[in-house]
């Protein structure tokens, strides 16, 4: 099964999709043999070097009142933790630019390591709240999923594969992907948003059925 997963690593949702999914895949091993590509998409390409602040960002993208912001996070963290992922989104958490992020990540799956390293960003920002756009960051998180740091440390001087990260989240936003996670399988059946591993297993194996 081609599983195309299409995600920010600043998405909250998006860790909590691919826990779910994750999940499922388990519970339907003797079904379903799943190949998984982590696709860009940038929830904020605009966003400047500093970030900015998690609740005003809210604010001002959604319109949120500081009580409908913290709710939302207490029951984001909740259900993060109920698939065994520590998320530490605080008053102070931030929200940053992932171009370069997504750029290693165009890497790894070259170097058969992506899950590595996708896993490993979504830490280094939720759990451990460090910077994803920040090169240091990046070249220890690529290290820590098995990566050459020297390598990473060349792409992230350089543009490389900056064109290969537009050309695909060009592609994905064509073919009508404007919301994350994104779960498309066998280039045919989508899934959105941070569904529970249940919603996910029923899901595959419905496609595995009629596949």
């Amino acid at each position: 099964m081609k599983i195309d997963f299409v995600s920010d690593v600043s998405c909250p949702w998006c860790i909590i999709g691919l826990r779910g999914l994750e999940e499922a895949l388990a519970r339907t091993g003797d079904l379903v043999s799943a190949d998984i590509t982590f696709q860009p998409f940038e929830l904020n390409p605009g966003m400047g070097k500093d970030g900015q602040n998690i609740r005003e960002h809210v604010a001002e993208k959604y319109g949120s009142t500081p009580e409908q912001s913290a709710a939302s996070r207490t029951m984001i963290r909740d259900r993060a933790a109920e698939l065994g992922f520590s998320m530490q989104m605080l008053e102070t958490s931030r929200i940053y630019n992932t171009f370069d992020a997504h750029r290693l990540l165009h890497w790894a799956h070259i170097e058969g390591k992506q899950a590595a390293l996708k896993n490993a960003l979504f830490v280094a920002y939720f759990t451990d709240q460090q910077d994803p756009s920040d090169h240091d960051v990046l070249i220890a998180t690529a290290a820590q999923a098995g990566l050459d740091p020297v390598r990473a440390a060349a792409i992230l001087a350089s543009s490389e594969f900056a064109d290969e990260v537009r050309t695909a989240e060009q592609l994905w936003q064509s073919r009508g992907i404007s919301a994350v996670p994104a779960v498309v399988i066998n280039d045919r059946y989508l899934i959105s948003g941070g569904q529970t591993p249940e919603a996910f297993e029923r899901a595959l194996r419905e496609i595995a059925a009629q596949d």
